[in-house]
């Protein structure tokens, strides 16, 4: 068997997402692009197991968005048909569950969406989940080239496009986010027949959310208009033309204070500040 055909271990750490447009519950965007790159790298590397695992509380409306991902295996030839549950009560902090199970487990690659939907969204999770275990951490992840003799290559995505490429040496954590591979359809039936093991985890409170204040979102400011143009001279026309209208005010001469005002109520005329 050459060496990059050996199988690995695989851990999916998956989360329940939220429609930008409905809000229902769903499979998270970016926990789905990492299942959807761990069950393509099984493909290449025969024997490799898979992992799907989730800490939180459960209710029936995440049991539903989990199940997402365990549809996603159903055209895969894999086995994938268990998802573990680390159950944790409301508000509880799921490093130290999620941090115990893979201590335990011991997977070659731990894969991870770069932030949750739902929650703080920090992105933090996975960097104090690597310095928790003590396992290197890449981001940005792109794609699995391969796997040999305990090392993976990776490609990284750069801004504008660049990759790079990067050799890390397993166990690792490897997050993933638009730039991986889209997701494949979840199908209804092999979501509704998978299984979820609830298990308990380690319940510990998280201090830090537990301070906070939680509101609804309020409206953005409205922006300052800006003028888009097609080419660069359409561009430098409509900044070099005069401003249309009588209402602007031309300041010369003015203390600080007169001039602070003056902005002040433009601000306030554009709707930018409130009182």
């Amino acid at each position: 068997m050459r060496p990059e055909q050996q199988g690995i271990e695989m851990a999916v750490l998956v989360s329940v997402g939220r429609h930008p447009i409905t809000g229902r519950a769903r499979r998270a965007d970016q926990d789905a692009r990492g299942l959807e790159l761990a069950l393509c790298l099984e493909g290449r590397l025969p024997g490799s197991r898979i992992g799907l695992l989730h800490a939180g509380p459960r209710s029936e409306e995440s049991e539903a968005a989990l199940r997402g991902y365990l549809g996603m295996a159903a055209d895969a030839g894999t086995g994938l048909n268990t998802l573990t549950l680390l159950e944790q009560p409301e508000g509880s902090d799921a490093i130290p569950a999620l941090a115990d199970h893979l201590s335990a487990a011991m997977p070659q690659l731990v894969i991870t969406g770069t932030r949750a939907e739902l929650g703080e969204g920090s992105g933090l999770l996975p960097y104090a989940l690597a310095e928790r275990l003590g396992w290197p951490l890449v981001n940005g992840l792109a794609a699995v080239e391969k796997v040999e003799n305990g090392v993976a290559t990776l490609l990284q995505a750069l801004p504008r496009g660049q990759r790079r490429r990067l050799q890390v040496r397993l166990p690792a954590i490897i997050c993933v986010d638009a730039a991986a591979p889209a997701a494949r359809q979840s199908a209804f039936g092999p979501a509704r027949r998978g299984e979820l093991e609830a298990t308990p985890g380690a319940a510990e409170l998280d201090h830090e959310l537990a301070g906070w204040q939680v509101a609804p979102a309020r409206k953005r400011p409205k922006r300052l208009k800006i003028i888009r143009a097609a080419s660069a001279r359409d561009r430098f026309k409509a900044a070099a033309a005069k401003a249309e209208g009588g209402s602007g005010q031309v300041l010369e001469g003015v203390s600080s204070e007169q001039g602070a005002e003056a902005i002040f109520t433009l601000l306030h005329e554009e709707g930018v500040l409130r009182s």
